[in-house]
């Protein structure tokens, strides 16, 4: 919105307006534009490693409220910005919402869902993720039209509307079996069980849950322990999928998307209309996730996803590297098949590594680490969009078309990882999730081979 670019970031205001001979990778290179966006990740990656703690002691509800609260004050503080500080300090704030919601809601989904559901269910938190940024790019699109600064003041507001909601949806949500046996409230836990599960033998579940919950009590320090040689397979994982969910250039299309179409050559409306577009292929994709990844499993969507965003990635390079130079005009043609293929790129992540790299962390841990780990993943994946929010606008002004190239390249490298590395953890209960480390090629080396007695057909 120009008013707000004007109001806060005139350099890069004058640069649009002002025909100024420019690279077109290089219009919206802006140092305080960059620590804008960044912000809320740094805040989120300092929040998840707090929320672990509350997460735990006080239960994973409590660790939502948190969240919304600061949703509520960042989305305020937001739209009432008179300055930049205001405006940065409302970023924050959201970003602390982030951090508390990201690190709670996947634990709540996973340890509320039947393990043969896990998958499905969890998935439905990048589904409704998906449609939070199209309702975004919606409202934007309508308060692109109001003149002035009310505008961008109702935008950056809009965002307490869903932290409203959640606030509401939390009051009234239970606590999670695991954490009531947490808080020593085992007849409660046994009494949810039969509420989630709906059947009245939970016995063998609930032993489980209290076996392992037994164990949790012995560890003092689960971030120490979380480094042990027992834990090593989930540890990596923890931090090797966000960070290749983060370099397979996502938010580069999902908070940049607007810029980059512009680039290219796409209008201010027209372009806030494509990233909706971008939404609606996520919800979609996000969707059709959720009915399959427990039929076909984790790993073939991975691979699937990991190939479709890598060919669609090398086109859009190639098709920028042609057509979009530093000072030429891009024809519509060649802009709206730029289009396509992003699009075509959004559906191969929805399918895959969105919902897919909240899921596999939330779901690898035992009971012990299992706030900690899920910290770990978070606050991973915080740190690295983080890092390339702060540096892609620079990375776009000097690689060009070439910004593609790089990504693609990455996601070579996690689609080759997924294939040699990670376990398939379909159907596998929760509490049985350590004999997919013990069985696999890799990792049983490291962490020891299952008895013959336990293995995964007996669970």
């Amino acid at each position: 919105m120009e008013p707000f670019l004007r109001k806060f970031f005139p350099e890069v205001y004058t640069r649009m307006k002002n025909n100024i001979k420019i690279s077109n990778y290089c219009k919206f290179d802006s140092h305080l534009l960059t620590l804008f966006t960044s912000s809320l990740y740094l805040a989120g990656l300092i929040a998840c490693l707090f929320a672990s703690s509350v997460t735990r002691v006080f239960g994973r509800k409590a660790s939502i409220m948190v969240g919304c609260a600061s949703f509520l004050t960042g989305a305020a503080l937001g739209g009432a910005s008179l300055n930049i500080y205001m405006l940065i300090i409302g970023r924050i704030l959201l970003g602390v919402g982030v951090g508390f919601t990201n690190q709670s809601i996947p634990l709540y989904l996973s340890e509320m869902s039947p393990s043969r559901y896990r998958g499905a269910i969890t998935n439905g938190f990048q589904l409704t993720i998906g449609i939070g940024f199209i309702c975004a790019n919606l409202i934007n699109f309508g308060t692109e039209k109001i003149k002035g600064d009310l505008g961008w003041r109702i935008s950056l507001s809009m965002a307490g509307a869903p932290a409203l909601l959640l606030s509401i949806g939390a009051f009234f949500l239970p606590e999670t079996p695991n954490s009531l046996i947490q808080q020593d409230k085992g007849h409660e836990a046994s009494l949810m069980l039969q509420r989630v599960r709906g059947i009245t033998d939970v016995q063998e579940e609930l032993d489980d849950l209290i076996k392992a919950n037994a164990i949790s009590k012995t560890i003092k320090d689960p971030f120490k322990k979380i480094l042990g040689r027992k834990h090593r397979p989930q540890l990596v994982m923890a931090i090797a999928i966000p960070f290749f969910q983060q370099v397979t250039g996502i938010n580069v299309i999902a908070f940049y998307a607007p810029i980059l179409y512009r680039t290219i050559g796409i209008g201010e409306s027209a372009s806030i209309l494509s990233s909706a577009g971008n939404g609606v292929l996520g919800i979609s994709s996000n969707f059709m996730s959720m009915f399959i990844v427990d039929r076909f499993g984790r790993k073939i969507l991975f691979m699937v996803g990991g190939l479709q965003m890598l060919i669609s990635q090398l086109i859009v390079g190639i098709l920028m590297a042609a057509q979009v130079g530093d000072q030429n005009e891009v024809g519509n043609g060649y802009a709206y098949s730029i289009l396509v293929f992003i699009y075509v790129y959004v559906v191969g992540f929805g399918v895959s590594w969105g919902p897919l790299g909240f899921l596999v962390p939330s779901e690898i841990f035992p009971l012990e680490i299992r706030s900690a780990g899920q910290s770990i993943a978070i606050a991973v994946n915080f740190f690295f969009t983080f890092i390339i929010a702060q540096i892609f606008l620079s990375m776009l002004c000097h690689f060009k078309s070439g910004i593609f190239f790089f990504f693609g390249g990455w996601v070579i490298i996690m689609t080759m990882f997924v294939h040699l590395f990670l376990p398939e953890t379909k159907n596998v209960p929760m509490e049985k999730m350590e004999l997919v480390w013990k069985e696999h090629w890799f990792w049983k080396a490291i962490v020891g081979e299952g008895k013959a007695n336990s293995t995964l057909s007996d669970a």
